[in-house]
């Protein structure tokens, strides 16, 4: 009889804590889910943010310094232009705030054309480069 008293309890005692539990670790997982509301508006801002930073860089690319110095340096522009969607978002945002820059010391006078186009120079062999090496 205590051997049975003392299954009883025993398995009266597993069953209480399992089910104290499950409380517990539903609510810790609610904690960690992520609504699809939430990776959709994640998403939303990250496609947004890329397509900005890709218009940023192709515009500037078809300015008229920037074709000056890339046809100057014999650089192709359709190849430039190719390459420039292939880079990565970090990439891309990083191309597109050095292009946002070199456009307001430009607009300021705060560059010289040769700077401009060994700029433009520099950040057109960059686009190569960097495509070049996500391709291996």
């Amino acid at each position: 009889m205590v051997c049975n008293l003392q299954k009883f309890t025993s398995f009266f005692m597993l069953l209480s804590f399992g089910t104290m539990s499950m409380p517990i670790q539903k609510l810790m997982a609610d904690d960690h889910v992520v609504t699809t509301a939430d990776l959709h508006k994640a998403v939303v801002t990250a496609v947004e943010a890329r397509q900005d930073n890709l218009a940023k860089v192709q515009k500037f690319f078809t300015t008229e310094p920037a074709k000056k110095a890339l046809k100057n340096a014999k650089v192709d522009l359709v190849q430039i232009e190719k390459a420039i969607p292939h880079l990565s978002d970090q990439e891309l945002a990083r191309l597109a705030n050095q292009t946002e820059k070199i456009q307001k010391d430009f607009a300021a006078g705060t560059l010289t054309n040769e700077q401009i186009t060994y700029i433009i120079i520099a950040l057109a062999t960059a686009v190569i480069i960097l495509v070049l090496v996500a391709a291996r």
